[in-house]
């Protein structure tokens, strides 16, 4: 297949922000793939392979300016300012490419195998030489490409394709293309538990049902963990779950599943990325306790104090992630935990569709506590006096609260999936709003006194999981230190966009859009009714949404991508629940 099939695909995409739209012109492309179908839906996300595999371009702006300079014979200072003025790079790219006078005599036929491997190349390319070879090879797709395949092989590289689709709008699309819709939840189910898209297009392509009714956990492949709803008392999570619940302890620390298969073992964080090479005591631990053939378990990393037993807080764990150097010593300084609450796989067989209380007791009979892992602390109980008991000594314990589990024949696990199977309650619920948010930044406001050259706020969305839209729901402007306060420009620099992206809805215009990318842990007064948020729109009341009044910042959270947001739905449950106790 020509790339230039594909760059026409992407050019109609760009023309329109309606889901069905993009669903069909997607299924279209997807159609007429052939056996270029696994590589063209990578490129779609903007990759070369699924996010685990930890395969990345590696270069910079700066490398794609020089790379113009050279074949332009252009100024980079010349270069620098047509990218400020369009304020993308792929742009930038096409304009230099429709100025270049003279094409090599001979080409390469511009196809997507071509352009696969090529940036495959590219991004494999490494050493004292790497950022020669990285120009050369994007040398080598300018000279052979139309000014429109540059433009979009350049956001590609630079990982600012930006479509306007998730990961939703490409399953649906695949099932469009290939399928039926009666299997929509089996096929997501399927790419939750084996989240790379091309195995998934394939599977559909080839028309096996069979195989994705079949997908499920498997080690060395990271799954999107289950998720909790939210309750604001134990009455009420006791009622919801018919008084067939266990309780566990709510450890405040990083989401870990433990792969292993033979001899390898992986860490994998909620995000799907690897961190085995942060966790080096984590694995080796486990290596030097535990001879299982093959296994998945999810947990919680925490870091704690071997001496007293004291767990402490979230932030301290995060100081890990990114640490290449130095890591043994800081697994001395800060020793973590994994404390176990699930098991998915043993020993080549699947436990997914199994009960939790049988999840739980293969636990028990394979995992006894020592200094590195312990199962989480639990009690099988309705009594609500023992259950708020058990609850206060987590909190004593250094815990956030605790989790309730179903414990009938249907509490199965639900890769990537919220639910009523497991429900959180935490200290913060007993206050008028329950529970903090985690919402994701679409625009910025500028700053003014003492703002001046940095934010004065954010515009802060929740995630509606059924449009895969960001829909606004509140100005954040408090809780900011001045360092995170005067690192927002630059963090947002290469996110600012000119007009709203497309899976945004928001009626409030800020001073500068900014690509649904970085998610924040927001707490606020109450949520309210209001008209100039989208949140919710016409769901509570008519013309009006909701937002959240007084809003403050938490922490940034680099572990969560825009999707792991809080949802809409999540938001009109915490409102009701808000309004039951006025």
């Amino acid at each position: 297949m020509l790339f230039s099939d594909v760059t026409s695909k992407f050019m109609e995409m760009e023309e329109t922000t309606k889901r069905l739209e993009l669903t069909d012109i997607l299924a279209s492309l997807f159609k007429e793939s052939d056996d270029d179908l696994k590589n063209i839906t990578y490129l779609i996300q903007g990759k070369l392979a699924p996010d685990y595999e930890n395969i990345e371009f590696g270069v910079s702006d700066k490398i794609i300016i020089k790379a113009l300079s050279s074949v332009s014979a252009m100024p980079e200072e010349e270069i620098n300012k047509i990218f400020y003025k369009t304020g993308d790079l792929g742009t930038t790219a096409y304009e230099i490419s429709s100025g270049i006078q003279q094409k090599p005599l001979f080409t390469e036929e511009l196809t997507v195998k071509y352009v696969y491997d090529n940036l495959t190349n590219l991004a494999k390319s490494s050493g004292h030489e790497s950022i020669r070879t990285k120009i050369n090879i994007y040398l080598n797709l300018l000279m052979n490409s139309s000014p429109d395949d540059i433009k979009y092989i350049t956001r590609i590289i630079t990982g600012k394709l930006r479509l306007g689709v998730a990961d939703s709008t490409i399953l649906d699309s695949l099932v469009s293309a290939f399928s039926d819709k009666q299997y929509s939840d089996a096929i997501e189910n399927a790419y939750n538990f084996h989240p790379d898209i091309g195995y998934i297009a394939l599977l559909l392509k080839n028309n096996d049902i069979e195989r994705i009714n079949n997908t499920g956990a498997e080690p060395l492949i990271p799954f999107k963990v289950m998720l909790a709803e939210r309750l604001r008392s134990i009455n009420e999570i006791n009622e919801k779950m018919n008084h067939n619940s266990a309780y566990e302890y709510k450890y405040d620390g990083l989401r870990t599943q433990l792969h292993k298969k033979g001899n390898v073992i992986k860490i994998f964080s909620r995000g799907l990325e690897e961190t085995t090479l942060n966790f080096p005591d984590i694995q080796k631990n486990f290596k030097d306790n535990y001879k299982f053939d093959s296994i998945i378990i999810d947990g919680e990393s925490v870091p704690y104090n071997p001496d007293t037993g004291e767990l402490y807080p979230f932030q301290m764990v995060s100081q890990r992630r990114g640490r290449k150097y130095e890591l043994n010593q800081v697994s001395k300084e800060i020793p973590i935990v994994m404390f176990i609450f699930d098991i998915l796989y043993l020993n080549g067989k699947s436990l997914v569709n199994l009960p939790y209380p049988e999840r739980r007791k293969i636990l028990e009979k394979n995992f006894k506590d020592n200094d590195y892992f312990k199962l989480a602390t639990r009690i099988v109980s309705d009594d609500g006096d023992k259950i708020n008991k058990f609850f206060e000594e987590s909190i004593e314990s250094g815990c956030e609260g605790v989790v309730a589990k179903n414990t009938s024949n249907e509490s199965v696990y639900r890769a990537g999936a919220r639910g009523w199977l497991w429900i959180k309650f935490k200290r913060d619920y007993e206050k008028e709003l329950a529970d903090s948010m985690d919402l994701v930044v679409i625009g910025a406001f500028n700053g003014h006194g003492r703002r001046t050259g940095a934010y004065g706020a954010l515009l802060m969305a929740s995630y509606n999981d059924q449009d895969d839209t960001f829909e606004s729901f509140t100005k954040l402007g408090t809780g900011f230190t001045d360092e995170v306060l005067f690192s927002l420009p630059k963090m947002f620099s290469d996110k600012i966009v000119r007009e709203k992206p497309a899976r945004v809805n928001s009626k409030m215009v800020p001073d500068m859009w900014i690509y649904p990318e970085i998610v924040m842990e927001i707490n606020g007064a109450e949520i309210t009714v209001s008209p100039v948020h989208k949140c919710a729109y016409d769901l509570i009341e008519k013309n009006s949404g909701l937002a959240l009044r007084f809003p403050r910042l938490i922490k940034i959270r680099n572990d969560k991508k825009p999707e792991d947001a809080t949802t809409t739905n999540e938001i009109i449950e915490l409102f009701k629940m808000q309004k039951k106790t006025k």
